[in-house]
């Protein structure tokens, strides 16, 4: 349901629209719906979202908001991730509350995962 001025949606920048879903799908299990050739977007993933095509990427290093996931199991979610094509940023590190790491998708959007298990 769509709440009065509450984030209802996120879009990210995709080098490749066709290896952004296939990697998001294998990974995290999503499905899309494309309008055009040029977007794609995602529903029912915790937040509604989309990708863009574009030769930019988001990363906190350029001041990016970082999106973050959460896992119940860190080395489980780093193993698909890294299977899917993605790359590891940040390897797991502890923080008060839980531990997590940042990864980039195959475009090199930023991105983190974390759970409240202690690494």
């Amino acid at each position: 349901m769509n709440q009065h001025e509450k984030i209802n949606y996120v879009e990210f920048p995709a080098k490749n629209i066709e290896v952004t879903k296939k990697f998001f799908t294998s990974v995290f299990g999503w499905s899309f719906v494309d309008y055009g050739p040029e977007y794609t977007a995602f529903s029912n993933e915790g937040l509604n979202g989309g990708f863009f095509k574009s030769d930019l990427s988001a990363s906190t290093k350029l001041g990016s908001a970082l999106i973050v996931f959460y896992s119940n199991n860190l080395e489980q979610t780093r193993k698909k991730i890294e299977t899917a094509g993605g790359s590891i940023l940040k390897p797991i590190f502890s923080f008060p509350g839980g531990s997590r790491f940042h990864f980039a998708d195959p475009n090199g959007n930023e991105y983190a995962v974390w759970s409240e298990q202690n690494a």
